[in-house]
């Protein structure tokens, strides 16, 4: 179950909606010739040149002369001008980096010497605003309340970006503080940066809270870019976006330097187009630090994801899939049939199995480890920035006082119930943890007793309209949580649409096997080859 789902289950001053380019989904039921809902044109036509390019299409035309990074960095910034702020106006970039320019003409100065640092040297990319950089942009989680948050350092994954040649474009707009703020949430707004829109159809969601990074990558604004997740928020707008998403095992990237949420579920990861461009980043950033101790500990360090990309790769595996997605919304259920007899296909062995409805009972405790642990990191995280803001208590109390701003729609619930709770040594606590550990004990034993290779499912469902008043709504599915709630590795890639909505086909096993479920991903990508660009439609 996606995490927004979970909590929903257990104006601004001076300006309109229209102000805020918040939409609502509207249907052509006035035309009876047509069958199914009228796709209304966004009348804008896309015709630029890197649309779907990889990094290693970029590589080859920087190594030939034909571009150099700044040029592909100027060629992103207009693009974002373009598509971002004007014509359809995603609404994904929150801001930009006014270094770009310089580190994309370094980039060019290394690679005339004949100094190359890897696959990302000169490759443009955006990163989602709860990411510390250590340079001119903020870095707020989307809130108001920490707007001025200037960063004294990168964060560890930022650090090791620039080490690896990465043109660092901007930041990307999330779901404020996450998706942690109100059970009524609208994801993909926060109250700095506005409503994010989901680029395939305008006046949908782009799904929280990496909604920036998810509709920004999907609309050709860069080449890759980073989300974060607790429960869903990498996968969800992976999903939604039509996209390639990792959330990796907890702890094969390092969380320093990012708002955090929760200490046990917490992990930045890729978002691309292509499984191999994911593949890419996911390697380059492996490795903590001392200021990160994750729970899992017996880390397996592997650094090229990309050597085991292999179209056969499904031959001889065995697959569970999650039977309780054969049931549901018909478009989706058929995608999903479909791609049961594609993994079929390609050599895989099938095996139905039940593991949402073992995991479902945890929900409740694991929306108390979060909360706990929101308090604990928050309070931490402020307590060392730059933000006016040093408490969780500030936060809740700037809101209040902002409230026509800050809260225009929704309130702030979830932050007052994480402020009422007490330390990490309650118990309370520690048996929610308890609870929420045995996920892996339940997933470890699936896997062996079916001698499983991988778990397949539908992450989440279609894409739900934007609705500033009753906010987020469940569209049926949701698989993010069994990876998610254990700490263990999930791929999400293109499945398919229905009525040009994107949704996505998941992959998850146990800790560290990350390269193994990368290539069950990538042989089924290879075999379908179910990514589109986005059309930019108005409306369904």
């Amino acid at each position: 179950m996606q995490r927004r789902n979970f909590i929903r289950n257990t104006s601004l001053a001076g300006l309109s909606l229209t102000a805020l380019t918040i939409a609502e989904c509207k249907t052509d039921t006035g035309n009876k010739e047509k069958a199914s809902p009228a796709i209304a044109d966004a009348k804008f036509t896309d015709d630029f040149s890197l649309n779907e390019i990889t990094i290693d299409a970029l590589q080859k035309k920087m190594q030939s002369g034909e571009l150099t990074s700044r040029s592909i960095t100027e060629m992103y910034l207009k693009r974002i001008e373009a598509v971002d702020k004007n014509g359809p106006k995603l609404n994904a970039v929150i801001e930009i980096n006014p270094d770009a320019l310089t580190i994309a003409d370094a980039m060019d100065t290394e690679r005339k010497a004949g100094k190359m640092r890897g696959a990302l040297h000169g490759i443009p990319i955006l990163i989602k605003d709860n990411i510390n950089t250590g340079d001119k942009m903020m870095t707020t989680a989307g809130a108001s309340a920490m707007i001025g948050n200037v960063a004294s350092a990168d964060a560890t994954i930022v650090k090791k970006l620039r080490e690896a040649g990465a043109v660092l474009l901007g930041k990307t707009n999330l779901s404020e503080w996450a998706n942690f703020r109100s059970t009524r949430s609208m994801s993909g707004w926060s109250s700095r940066g506005g409503q994010t829109h989901n680029p395939y159809v305008l006046d949908r969601n782009p799904s929280g809270s990496s909604s920036g990074t998810g509709a920004a990558v999907s609309a050709n604004l860069c080449v890759i870019g980073i989300g974060t997740e607790t429960d869903g928020s990498i996968i969800a707008p992976s999903s939604h976006c039509g996209l390639v998403g990792i959330k990796p095992t907890v702890g094969l990237w390092s969380r320093s330097g990012i708002i955090p949420i929760s200490s046990t579920q917490d992990t930045a990861g890729p978002m691309a187009r292509t499984v191999r461009d994911a593949a890419i980043l996911l390697g380059a950033l492996v490795g903590g630090d001392s200021d990160d101790k994750p729970e899992m500990k017996d880390r397996k360090i592997e650094t090229d994801f990309t050597k085991n990309l292999n179209a056969d790769a499904l031959k001889g595996k065995r697959i569970g899939i999650e039977k309780s997605f054969l049931k549901g919304h018909e478009g989706v259920v058929a995608l999903y049939k479909q791609a049961i007899e594609v993994l079929k296909a390609q050599g895989a062995t099938i095996v139905e199995l039940e593991l949402v409805k073992l995991i479902r009972p945890l929900g409740d405790a694991e929306l108390e480890v979060l909360k706990y642990e929101f308090k604990d990191g928050v309070n931490n995280y402020l307590s060392k920035a730059n933000a006016k803001m040093k408490t969780l208590k500030d936060v809740i109390a700037f809101n209040k006082q902002n409230e026509a701003t800050a809260m225009p729609y929704f309130k702030q619930e979830i932050l007052e119930q994480c402020e009422a709770k007490g330390d990490l040594n309650s118990k309370e606590y520690k048996d929610a943890l308890g609870k929420t550990l045995n996920s892996r004990k339940i997933i470890d034993d699936i896997l062996k007793t079916n001698k499983l290779d991988a778990i397949v499912g539908v992450p989440v469902g279609l894409p739900g309209c934007i609705d500033p008043i009753n906010g987020d709504y469940d569209t049926g599915f949701g698989f993010t949580t069994p990876a998610a709630i254990s700490g263990y590795p999930h791929i999400t890639v293109p499945m398919g649409k229905v009525l040009e909505l994107p949704v996505g086909l998941s992959f998850i096993s146990t800790a560290w096997d990350e390269d193994k479920i990368i290539s069950l991903a990538y042989a089924y990508e290879q075999a379908t080859k179910k990514r589109e660009a986005p059309k930019f439609l108005r409306s369904l």
